[in-house]
């Protein structure tokens, strides 16, 4: 008399059945999940002996049988199969699946390093930037052809560049100084390489001359090359440079580089080399650049607020170290306030009524929220600070919206 017991389908079991040999071949042959055994009971009083042998009831499984033979008590020979069962697909596929997966996730990793390393807020700045100072240059609608978005898509291709350069650039210089203020940065952090971040700033700066060179757009050439040369400037620790240690150096710096160095070249650029038109400083143009330049020194100054500590610690004399945080912060929304009220006098002038609506409305609803959000900023909190700081950056973005209607 006999019993059956299923054997484990990753494990091994030992299996004592009574039966025919032959039944227990062709059961343990047709069974899927699991391994069936008989065990021949024969009246010998052999010794025990043991068989291995391998059977394969399916394509993707092997199954080890080890059979042991011996004697018993009552002279009955009993035969003991151990079986495991093992799938070929683990060992075939699954390292395969492994090795993509790890291959994925090494990509993701390197991107979301790299959308970190160019700041993303300032690389949609840039964009948002190069975009509305090119529209400031159409005067009528057929201005607004396939040869106007072909040289626009070329000045945000290359603002956008130069912004990988300016900030990836700042960063090669700071990195001790970003491991206290910025630890999260993916060079501070250890994420990505020295070596691999002069590499992405130095391919940056290239293709940003290289596109500027195969335009033969001569603005835009020495543009971003008197851009970069500030970037150097700003950033560098050698005599006469590191400018960035001067509070009022810095806002210079800045003042120039973004708010009439990039505005005067995306224009011209548009003006002469896209509409093939003579160079000339249209009314709007000195209106962008004078608002820009403001919202530029306010972020040239408020940057330095939640970096306070450790700009102490490396001896550079921000106004905010030298002034203290609250007073700055105040100094930023004060210039704020102004632009804000210089843009609605401008609109005012303006001899388009959709002009004046567009520019005294949406400053006015602008200025409004600003007052709205100080009330809420806790000026002893850093990442309160980095939040307004954030938020200043929203404001240019709904400027650069506002500065195309302005006529």
């Amino acid at each position: 008399m006999g019993f059956v017991l299923p054997a484990s389908f990753y494990g091994a079991s030992s299996i004592k059945t009574g039966g025919s040999c032959w039944r227990s071949k062709q059961y343990a042959k047709n069974h899927y999940a699991s391994s069936y055994l008989t065990t021949l009971c024969h009246k010998t009083g052999e010794n025990k002996k043991e068989y291995r042998f391998m059977m394969s009831s399916q394509p993707n499984l092997r199954h080890h049988y080890r059979i042991m033979e011996g004697g018993s008590t009552c002279q009955e020979n009993e035969k003991k199969y151990i079986v495991k069962a093992t799938s070929k697909q683990t060992f075939e596929y699954e390292p395969h699946a492994q090795h993509s997966k790890s291959i994925w996730d090494s990509i993701k990793n390197a991107f979301d390093a790299f959308y970190r390393f160019s700041r993303p807020y300032a690389a949609i700045e840039a964009a948002l930037g190069a975009t509305s100072i090119s529209f400031l240059a159409v005067e009528k609608l057929s201005d607004l052809s396939v040869v106007f978005f072909i040289g626009l898509l070329q000045v945000v291709v290359a603002s956008f560049f130069m912004n990988i350069f300016h900030c990836g650039f700042n960063q090669l210089c700071d990195i001790e100084i970003d491991k206290i203020n910025k630890p999260y940065l993916p060079l501070a952090s250890g994420e990505l390489s020295f070596r691999n971040s002069v590499l992405i700033v130095a391919s940056s700066l290239m293709l940003c001359f290289g596109l500027a060179w195969i335009e033969g757009s001569w603005p835009l050439f020495w543009g971003f090359f008197v851009c970069a040369m500030l970037t150097a400037a700003y950033s560098i620790n050698l005599p006469l440079l590191r400018w960035k240690k001067s509070s009022m150096l810095a806002a210079i710096n800045i003042f120039v580089n973004a708010g009439v160095l990039r505005p005067l070249g995306y224009f011209l650029h548009m003006q002469t080399c896209v509409f093939k038109r003579p160079t000339t400083f249209p009314r709007p143009l000195i209106f962008c650049m004078a608002i820009l330049s403001l919202f530029f020194v306010v972020i040239a100054l408020f940057k330095d607020i939640p970096d306070t500590e450790g700009d102490k610690k490396f001896g550079i004399r921000s106004l905010s170290a030298q002034l203290g945080q609250k007073q700055v912060f105040w100094i930023c929304i004060s210039l704020l306030q102004m632009a804000y009220g210089i843009t609605i006098l401008a609109g005012v002038t303006s001899p388009f009524l959709w002009s004046k609506i567009s520019m005294v409305l949406g400053h006015a609803i602008l200025a409004s929220i600003l007052g709205y959000q100080v009330k809420s900023v806790d000026l002893k909190n850093n990442d309160a600070l980095q939040s307004f700081y954030l938020f200043i950056w929203k404001l240019l973005t709904v400027e650069y919206c506002l500065i195309p209607l302005f006529r």
